[in-house]
């Protein structure tokens, strides 16, 4: 994992670049995490629509969930760990639907037309945000008129980070509601901060999932694993009332009073911002500013200009 720092004023980003994430993170006694954000998702996600994008989508773990889309758009920062989502999932499914388009970029700087997607996700992404209301507003943007953004965050403000707070044993209080950040480039985040974020991004809340319960070394040791994620789905709901997971999901809603995308309409240049892109010969030229952007191996590159 690097840091990256460009050129123009905007916060660092998480680069997972030429990781082995798959293989390092979720294939080493992660079932269980895996196992319950799914079933969370899948209890706040429109089972379908036209266009879904999921931000942070990584090498594509969850899009198997997504498959109720005409269009799936997998975003992320890394385009080793994109073209791992493409050599498991292709371009189009069973039928044609759904189809995939998969496009690198700086989630500061989406490179989408305002109001394109019925909906969005994005988990385990935005503890990496060192700007995250930046993150949010420009969600905000790019979501149609009503539609559902499903978010996940770390949460500051869970029961092991309250014991070790009770019994002096981290200096950082976890019910104040500032981020806290427990490693370069990745955060914590209150629960109310986070919500007055969303709400301040143009967003409605609508439902909230405690997720993770047992996130405990020593009990997914000894307890089995599909134990613990029906303990956990039953658990979940709860989170309407309390969070205090290391892991919340919330659904929340955007205004009906902005605009919606064109149709026809679909990327925007993310420097000028113009949406008119001409696509020749694998190369999309912005027709305000002249910049150029590439597509190589089935892959959009919005990271940097030609």
């Amino acid at each position: 994992m690097a840091f990256s720092n460009p050129s123009t004023p905007q916060p660092a980003i998480c680069d997972y670049e030429g990781s082995a994430y798959r293989t390092d993170f979720w294939t080493k006694d992660r079932v269980y995490e895996d196992a319950v954000e799914r079933v969370a998702l899948k209890a706040l996600l429109p089972p379908s629509g036209r266009r879904l994008i999921e931000i942070g989508a990584g090498f594509g773990r969850l899009a198997d969930l997504y498959a109720g889309y005409d269009q799936v758009i997998l975003f992320d920062y890394s385009r080793s760990i994109l073209r791992e989502a493409r050599a498991k999932w292709g371009d189009e499914g069973p039928l044609g639907k759904p189809h995939y388009t998969y496009v690198a970029g700086n989630f500061y700087t989406l490179p989408f037309v305002t109001g394109l997607f019925d909906t969005v996700t994005m988990v385990r992404v935005i503890h990496h945000a060192q700007d995250a209301p930046q993150v949010l507003r420009g969600i905000g943007e790019i979501i149609a008129p009503g539609g559902t953004f499903v978010l996940e965050f770390a949460n500051k403000r869970h029961l092991k980070a309250i014991a070790r707070w009770w019994l002096r044993r981290q200096d950082w209080n976890p019910f104040l509601q500032p981020p806290y950040e427990f490693a370069e480039l990745n955060f914590d985040f209150h629960p109310h901060w986070m919500q007055s974020q969303l709400k301040q991004a143009g967003f409605t809340i609508r439902a909230r999932r405690s997720v993770s319960h047992f996130r405990v070394g020593f009990i997914k040791r000894l307890v089995p694993t599909r134990w613990l994620v029906e303990l956990d789905s039953l658990a979940q709901p709860t989170g309407r009332w309390w969070q205090l997971t290391p892991s919340v999901i919330i659904r929340s809603l955007a205004s009906r009073s902005k605009p919606a995308a064109a149709e026809g309409d679909f990327f925007r240049c993310p420097i000028c911002h113009s949406g008119a892109l001409v696509e020749q010969d694998n190369v999309l030229t912005c027709q305000s500013c002249q910049r150029q952007w590439s597509k190589h191996d089935g892959l959009y590159d919005f990271k940097e200009p030609l």
